[in-house]
């Protein structure tokens, strides 16, 4: 690679596999000597025109001088990158360190020269932009700040490349030659742009896998049966709507078809384009087919192969370099270990999977990282009768297996766009990145229903087969945080499918305010019951006897939808006998014309052993979408929040959900309104207030200060005390008291009464143990509590006791904040106290926190009653609070460095409050991969 005389070793790091615009990938690499070749194949592909744009002259071929000089760099002053497809490159980026006068330089100079190159077949691609992004992280990473491009005024599309990444800029004009200055700080406009551009690629490359224009199963057997031969027949006997391959080497010559598909012995035999291969061989078998897809040009493979890292660290390995070699094609993969891929739309028709039967079209788009869960769950969308019933469909399913590539967050991508989805309902067993899910769920869910249900929560680790980033946070703060989000947490299959359901058929509640009525009285007290579990208000229930007719159910159902204190109906029904007595199909039409007639209220139906009653309320039509033309990528946002949050009334709202037990309605209803609540409170998230009392500037030279002398460190007592008065949270004095004249002297100077607390860690913050003495009044008092201290507890350097002025009384809570690698900074809020620690009782909110956020994290807790005057006590301060939790918050998302930050007790007072401990661990911040520039998961 890189010769002695180089001043840094090759930097591996940057390199990177990028999806581009059309949804293809690319690998991005540092240039080295070792490229001259392919550089000279490179611009020799290069169209004359593109050669001018680059040199302001005729540049036919390179010398061998320029060859020199474009592979070999320092990578500090003098650095490129290509973007390579199959090894070849497609483009190249380059910077140059200049000073004051342009002239070349080293550092402290921090401005660079940059020029690219982009292949005349591979422009409109969006490579320059991908590149862009990656040589600006590198300038940086190498004390760059500023870049200036000179470029053609006729090379339009350059100038755009640079006008539109968002950056701070200049531009001037100057000897014909446009100038373009801009700095290299990411600013809120490039993040949204780098984002906007992500979600853009992201969403083609998961089209191009569900949307083909042709399909090769490789693998096929020549005999019934095997896994390849059934998808080969799932996919024919759905009706595929594009041309259909069967492959086999071990086809003979002569054979021209299978099953009445055409068939051949390679890919490359195939005559025109194949946009995906389903490779089912054995694992061994798939680099040669790899190979064989790659250099015919298919576009992205389903591998539902197994014997990767389902199987071990050997198959780990072999997964890695499945991936690399995809890759280098510009492929991307879903699998491998997959159970397929499914998209019931008319215009495709595909059921790529091992799914026997395709599920009926409709608006619920499913992914699952699990081929058994998918099996259950299109299962139960599909079937009629006995449980949750109904034809509610499937517009795409996903199944990722061991989701080396294609993830929830790539299928979160297409999802938001596609038209022909209005509600996405996923299965994960692992999170890979779960900062960006977050983000991309926050949107997704401000647009259509997230439901997830995650599996392996408890295990502590990944299922095998899953390569992911470790989170030290427990299960629950994870769930909190989506549900923040506004992702649907459910606990299992069973609710993922009734949420589903309810949220595809049925407006969103207005509120939660639930009506419930029908032919069994027994029956509507449990739907009560279950309404007061699940924090909803239900009306008393309204039982019609079980003499009710069809006309006596749509009567009482009208009333209760017109009446204005009611958001929602939940009916209930059993069977009844008697000629007055509901036909099942008589009663799902009363109940389908009341409901049609109110459409903005929910309606659900509880049903005892009426099977009959299920399958008609969920016949009256088919939840099939109509035609619809695909988004042109003109409309799609500049940026996630430009995107307008609104949702079209879902296809078949006039169809009710039947549930077989009062609990699985109300809890898929609870849900609902849970989300509709989070819906309208995130059409007004609040700000982040500024407080003109802090210094961030002062907070900044501090911390410098502290890691100076280490790479990670807890602040001792004056140190955090300095840190955190700087964001104006002030820790209660307290005076260290190593023996009893000590603590007299520290009560002189603090004044009477004061509290004498041991501080060694197995006795801090456990009063219940008894090392906390409070309210002393005078030198008796503290001398006699020392005494009883050091007799219980040992001898007072063990003990540590510190002298406290007393502060207000109040209720004793606790603010925590830390970074978590995988998901980003965490603000944690509860009451302090070893039952509080017992229940799990804390609320976890993202950094930054808004001002609404603040609020909702308050009272949020199962225990926040003790703080709003619960049995007669005085409310707390609530506004000191909350103000306290946006300062730490900010001090958190100012300062990086800031790794931990806790604040116990903090004792809440009806007016203001005090933290009368607090400790800060400084580090250096984790990377923040969402900063930098777009890749995709190294492998």
């Amino acid at each position: 690679m890189q010769t002695s005389s180089d001043r840094h070793e090759y930097p591996a790091h940057w390199e990177a596999d990028v999806v581009l615009r059309d949804g293809g990938t690319a690998r991005v690499r540092p240039i080295t000597v070792d490229d001259a070749e392919r550089l000279v194949s490179f611009y020799e592909q290069v169209s004359d025109e593109s050669k001018y744009y680059r040199f302001f002259a005729p540049y036919p071929r390179l010398s061998a001088k320029d060859v020199h000089r474009f592979t070999h760099h320092d990578f500090v002053d003098r650095v490129g990158l290509a973007a390579t497809i199959g090894g070849e490159f497609i483009a190249t980026v380059r910077y140059d360190r200049i000073g004051a006068g342009g002239t070349p330089a080293s550092a402290p100079a921090d401005e660079a020269e940059v020029a690219f190159l982009v292949q005349d077949a591979h422009q409109g691609r969006g490579v320059a932009s991908a590149l862009l992004e990656h040589i600006a992280a590198v300038a940086r990473e190498r004390g760059i700040r500023r870049f200036a491009a000179e470029v053609l005024p006729a090379n339009t599309k350059m100038i755009k490349v640079f006008m539109d990444a968002g950056y701070t800029q200049k531009r001037s004009f100057e000897d014909g030659v446009v100038r373009l200055e801009f700095d290299l700080e990411p600013t809120d406009r490039s993040l949204a742009v780098q984002y906007a551009r992500e979600h853009r690629a992201e969403a083609r490359s998961v089209q191009r896998l569900l949307q083909p224009g042709s399909v090769a199963v490789v693998g096929t057997g020549r005999t019934p049966g095997g896994v390849g031969r059934s998808i080969l027949g799932n996919i024919r006997d759905a009706g595929y709507t594009g041309r259909l391959y069967a492959v086999n080497k071990a086809f003979p010559g002569y054979q021209e078809e299978l099953d009445g598909v055409p068939a051949r012995r390679s890919v490359r035999d195939i005559d025109g384009p194949v946009d995906l291969a389903v490779v089912t061989v054995p694992a061994e078998r798939v680099p040669e087919v790899v190979t064989e897809c790659g250099e015919h040009g298919v576009q992205g493979l389903v591998v539902i192969s197994a014997g990767y890292a389902d199987s071990g660290p050997e198959g780990r390995e072999r997964q890695r370099a499945l991936v690399r070699q995809a890759r280098t094609y510009g492929m991307r993969i879903i699998g491998p270990n997959a159970f397929g891929i499914i998209n019931t739309s008319p215009q495709v028709r595909l059921n790529a999977s091992l799914a026997p039967e395709t599920p009926r079209p409709g608006r619920i788009g499913l992914f699952a990282q699990s081929g058994a869960i998918g099996i259950a769950l299109l299962s139960r969308l599909h079937r009629r009768g006995g449980g949750v019933t109904g034809v509610t469909g499937v517009s795409t399913f996903v199944s990722s297996g061991n989701r080396a590539d294609v993830s929830g967050n790539d299928v979160l991508q297409y999802w938001y766009d596609d038209p022909d989805t209005d509600v996405v309902l996923m299965y994960l067993e692992s999170i890979g990145n779960p900062r960006k899910f977050t983000r991309l769920a926050r949107r997704t869910a401000a647009a259509k229903p997230l439901v997830v249900v995650q599996g392996a929560r408890h295990g502590g680790v990944a299922p095998q087969g899953h390569a992911v980033r470790a989170t030290r946070l427990p299960h629950a703060t994870v769930s909190a945080l989506l549900r923040q989000a506004g992702v649907i947490r459910v606990d299992t299959i069973t609710d993922l499918v009734d949420a589903g359901l309810l949220l595809a058929r049925q407006p969103l509640p207005p509120g939660p305010r639930v009506a419930i009525l029908g032919n069994s009285e027994s029956l509507g007290l449990l739907t009560y019951d279950a309404c007061l579990s699940e924090g909803l208000r239900p009306h008393p229930p309204l039982d019609l006897t079980t003499a009710a007719s069809a006309d006596d159910f749509h009567a009482t159902l009208s009333r209760a939808l017109a009446d204005d204190t009611c958001d929602a109906v939940v009916v209930t029904a059993i069977p009844t006998v008697g000629e007055g007595s509901a036909g099942d199909s008589a009663l799902a039409e009363a109940l389908r014309s009341a409901a049609a007639a109110v459409p903005a209220k929910p309606v659900l139906v509880v049903h005892v052993e009426l099977g009959g009653l299920a399958e008609a309320l969920s016949a009256a039509a088919s939840t099939a979408p109509q035609a619809a033309a695909d988004v042109p990528e003109e409309s799609w946002p500049a940026a996630p929040a430009q995107r307008p949050p609104t949702v079209r009334a879902p296809e078949g709202a006039h169809l009710i959900p039947a549930y077989p037990a009062a609990e699985r309605a109300v809890r898929a209803l609870a849900h609902a309104v849970s989300y509709a609540q989070w819906r309208r409170d995130a059409a007004d998230p609040g700000k982040v207030p500024e407080y003109e009392d802090i210094d961030e500037r002062g907070a900044a030279e501090l911390i410098g200060g502290h890691l100076a002398r280490g790479q990670g460190l807890t602040l001792g007592a004056q140190e955090t005390c300095e840190l955190l008065g700087r964001y104006g949270v002030h820790v209660h004095r307290a005076l260290p008291a190593p023996t009893p004249d000590d603590a007299v002297a520290a009560a002189r100077t603090l004044g009477y009464p004061v509290a004498l607390k041991a501080t060694a860690p197995h006795l801090r913050h456990r009063a219940d143990l008894g090392g906390v003495r409070l309210d002393l009044a005078d030198e008796e008092q503290l001398r006699r509590a020392y005494a009883e201290l050091t007799e219980l507890f040992g001898k007072p350097e063990e003990l540590r006791p510190v002298v406290q002025g007393m502060a207000p009384r109040g209720v004793d809570t606790v603010v925590r904040a830390v970074i978590d690698p995988a998901a980003g900074a965490v603000l944690s809020f509860g009451l302090a106290g070893a039952a509080t620690q017992l229940l799990g009782d804390m609320a976890h909110r993202l950094i930054p926190v808004t001002d609404r956020e603040a609020g909702s994290l308050v009272r949020s807790i199962r225990t926040a009653p003790l703080l709003f005057g619960w049995r007669g006590s005085a409310p707390v301060d609530a506004p000191a609070l909350e103000e306290l939790l946006l300062r730490v918050s900010r001090l958190v998302d100012d300062h990086p460095e800031v790794v931990a930050v806790t604040l116990e007790p903090v004792v809440v007072a009806p007016r203001g409050l005090s933290v009368l401990s607090a400790s800060v661990r400084l580090a250096p911040p984790p990377a923040r991969d969402d900063l930098g520039p777009r890749t995709l998961p190294a492998y």
